[in-house]
């Protein structure tokens, strides 16, 4: 491989994004999703644990002199805090050091923390240890949708993304019915069980930091960064495997790119590309986002105290039905998640968006009718959210393809950052008051706010949403280092050549 010198780097002509958008789904691609996506369900079990623990950590004997406000409330905001921090934080250091580092970084953070939390004596240990789980758990956000997008090809990008961000929910189920098992005193004593569950999620981070291991750096990121040798053996490996695996030649790549390489992007220019360059992108990412955090807090902060106020629920029980609205929401993205890489992004993100806040209108006036009950209004939560975190799933999809490839994890970071507070900060103090005041308009009008911004979203939506879909990423959005008309070559037709050659002089 070759390079032509520049005054500030090398410029390089490269068909490396073909080469990856090009191959069929293998089984190296399983390895990804396995390496990569499996963090979602540690976050859903994470932030369920801790809510169905938290009557027996208030408990005399646990262990832990705390309260099961100070649980829900301080921990839970330091957690959310700790989310957003991290996210920023290991965002701007994913862009700089690449995905591989961070990812393996952030998950060890993660183990740690976690693992810490298990040894709580205290109040002030416990709290330290949540915000330093969200710190981790948050950078994971950006390091791992940045990897994975420039890694799976373009013709299965959308579907892969929406599912691994959905599995978030499979950890839902999986801390509901673990939270069952752990604290059951019969099982364990009161100060075990509860740092069973902490432990078990350092002990499955294990297993997906072993794993990682394997997971190739982004070629896309190395091209960029002057390490072109490095993306050409990563991606001749890749090929090598996955024509073995599937036992024919591969198709000719279309398209080549010329870059010139650099190693870092300032802040002003990631905030010139975010608020000038593609103002209208960042209003979507604002939009989906805040939709969705609206929307999820509107039922998710109040579903216990509606099924124990309005239909008389122990709570006890509650738990067995968040499990059936868990599996709701994974659904969503699993089932529709192919459509939006087929009928496409703008349909899709705008439709799912519309038809689960217009379902939450709909929910909220059978409710102000008096005419649910406990298994209906379950239900009903469950058809919001099957179209809801499919587009919810999108919205983390959406923004981390339609920004250059230099500002990838910055610019999720920044939305994910955006959302969490939103449905972190803002959420609990307007949804817990309304839904715990035990009437019956105050929680018609939660779910309505939640529904009139989704409705909101899926109308910038389809006005704003990118055509994404089958598209290289370097097409939906040139990169800040590509040079000339070559740039959008790289969805184009191409010379079919592996490696790279020398740019014009």
């Amino acid at each position: 491989m070759t390079t032509a010198q520049a005054e500030t780097g090398r410029t390089v002509t490269t068909n490396i994004p073909a080469r990856l958008d090009r191959l069929p789904w293998s089984r190296w691609h399983w390895t990804i999703v396995i390496g990569l996506g499996t963090v979602w369900i540690l976050d859903g079990l994470e932030v369920t644990v801790v809510g169905n623990i938290a009557s027996r950590l208030s408990e005399p004997g646990s262990g832990l002199p705390i309260s099961s406000g100070q649980i829900t409330g301080i921990a839970a905001a330091l957690y959310v805090a700790g989310a957003c921090v991290g996210a920023l934080f290991w965002g701007r250091l994913t862009d700089r050091w690449g995905r591989k580092r961070l990812f393996m970084i952030t998950l060890a953070v993660y183990l740690a923390a976690t693992a810490l939390t298990a040894v709580s004596f205290s109040p002030w240990w416990f709290f330290v240890f949540r915000f330093l789980t969200g710190f981790g758990i948050g950078g994971e956000y950006a390091a791992i949708n940045s990897a994975i997008d420039e890694l799976i090809p373009a013709y299965y990008r959308g579907r892969v993304d929406l599912i691994i961000n959905g599995s978030f929910w499979l950890g839902a189920v999986g801390g509901s019915l673990l939270s069952i098992f752990a604290l059951n005193t019969n099982i364990f004593p009161a100060d075990v069980g509860w740092r069973l569950t902490f432990a078990l999620g350092a002990v499955l981070a294990l297993v997906i930091l072993l794993v990682r291991r394997h997971v190739p750096e982004s070629p896309r990121w190395l091209l960029i960064h002057g390490r072109e040798r490095e993306a050409e053996e990563i991606v001749a490996s890749i090929e090598e495997t996955v024509e073995a695996q599937k036992g024919e030649a591969l198709a000719v790549p279309e398209g080549e790119i010329t870059i010139h390489q650099r190693r870092s992007v300032s802040f002003a220019e990631i905030a010139r590309t975010l608020f000038a360059d593609y103002r209208k992108r960042s209003v979507l990412g604002f939009s989906l986002f805040i939709g969705q955090a609206f929307l999820y807090n509107a039922i998710t902060f109040g579903f216990g105290a509606i099924l124990t106020k309005f239909f008389d629920v122990p709570s006890g029980n509650t738990g067995y039905y968040f499990a059936v609205i868990a599996v709701g929401n994974f659904c969503g993205p699993l089932l529709l998640g192919k459509l939006f890489d087929t009928v496409g992004r703008r349909v899709m993100i705008s439709g799912t968006y519309l038809l689960s806040g217009l379902l939450l209108f709909g929910t909220a006036w059978l409710f102000d009718r008096g005419s649910l009950n406990a298994v209906t209004m379950t239900a009903c939560w469950c058809a919001v959210l099957f179209f809801a975190s499919a587009g919810a799933s999108s919205a983390y999809l959406t923004v981390s393809e339609v920004f250059p490839m230099e500002t990838r994890a910055m610019s999720i970071a920044f939305f994910y950052a955006l959302g969490t507070a939103a449905g972190g900060i803002s959420g609990p103090l307007l949804f817990a008051d309304l839904t715990n005041t035990g009437k019956v308009a105050d929680t018609v009008l939660a779910f309505e706010i939640g529904a009139a911004l989704m409705c909101a979203a899926g109308l910038v939506a389809a006005v704003l949403a990118v055509r994404a879909e089958r598209r290289s990423l370097e097409d939906i959005a040139r990169p800040l280092t590509a040079v000339g008309a070559k740039a959008r070559a790289a969805a184009g037709a191409g010379k079919g050549a592996k490696g790279s050659r020398p740019a014009a002089a």
